[in-house]
C-alpha cells in the first residue's frame, strides 16, 4: 500500500556519512519534532537525479527553510558511500541530508518502489516529494513520466509551502 496524506512514517533505518564515518539514522531521529521536506530520486549521479532534482532543491534551499522547514532531506536506493560522494559532488554535504536506503526497505515500507531491473538499475525508488510533520506525511506528490522533476521539485515544493 502506498504512504498518503494524513499517514505516519514508518519505523526505518537510514545510513547517513558523518564525519566520524557512517552512521544509522532512524526516521524518529530526522522526523520527530521537525518539519521536514523529503524527495526521493531513483539514483544518485543520474541525468535528471543531478542535472535538475538535486540543484533545484540547493538553488532553493535558503527560500524553502524560510518557510519554516527544518530540514531539508534526499533518499535513494544507492549505498552510504555513493550517497556521501554525491553530495560532495554536487556542493551539497551540510545542505542537503542524504539518506542511503541501500536495500530500499524505506521505499518498499512507503510503497513508493519502482522496478528498473530491464533497465539494469534493480528496485530503486520512485521520484517523490513530501512535506513530513513530526513524522506525518502532510503532503505528497508523485512524478508520472520518468526523466522528469517537475511535481517533485523545488520550485513546485516552494509554491505549496
Amino acid at each position: 500500500m502506498t504512504i498518503a496524506v494524513g499517514d505516519r512514517l514508518p519505523a526505518a533505518i537510514f545510513k547517513t556519512m558523518t564525519a566520524d564515518g557512517v552512521k544509522e539514522i532512524s526516521t524518529a531521529d530526522v522526523f520527530a519534532g521537525k518539519k521536514v521536506v523529503l524527495f526521493a530520486v531513483p539514483g544518485a549521479f543520474t541525468p535528471t537525479c543531478s542535472k535538475s532534482h538535486l540543484p533545484g532543491y540547493l538553488a532553493d534551499r535558503e527560500a524553502i527553510l524560510a518557510k519554516g522547514i527544518d530540514t531539508i532531506a534526499v533518499t535513494a536506493v544507492n549505498d552510504v558511500f555513493v550517497m556521501d560522494a554525491w553530495s560532495k559532488a554536487a556542493d551539497a554535504d551540510g545542505k542537503i541530508l542524504f539518506l542511503a536506503d541501500g536495500s530500499a526497505a524505506f521505499a518498499q515500507a512507503i510503497g513508493l518502489t519502482l522496478d528498473l531491473t530491464a533497465g539494469g538499475m534493480g528496485v530503486r525508488s520512485k521520484r517523490y516529494s513530501m512535506v513530513v510533520e513530526d513524522g506525518v506525511v502532510k503532503d505528497l506528490n508523485f512524478e508520472e513520466k520518468p526523466g522528469v522533476a517537475e511535481l517533485t521539485g523545488a520550485a513546485c515544493m516552494l509554491g505549496k509551502l
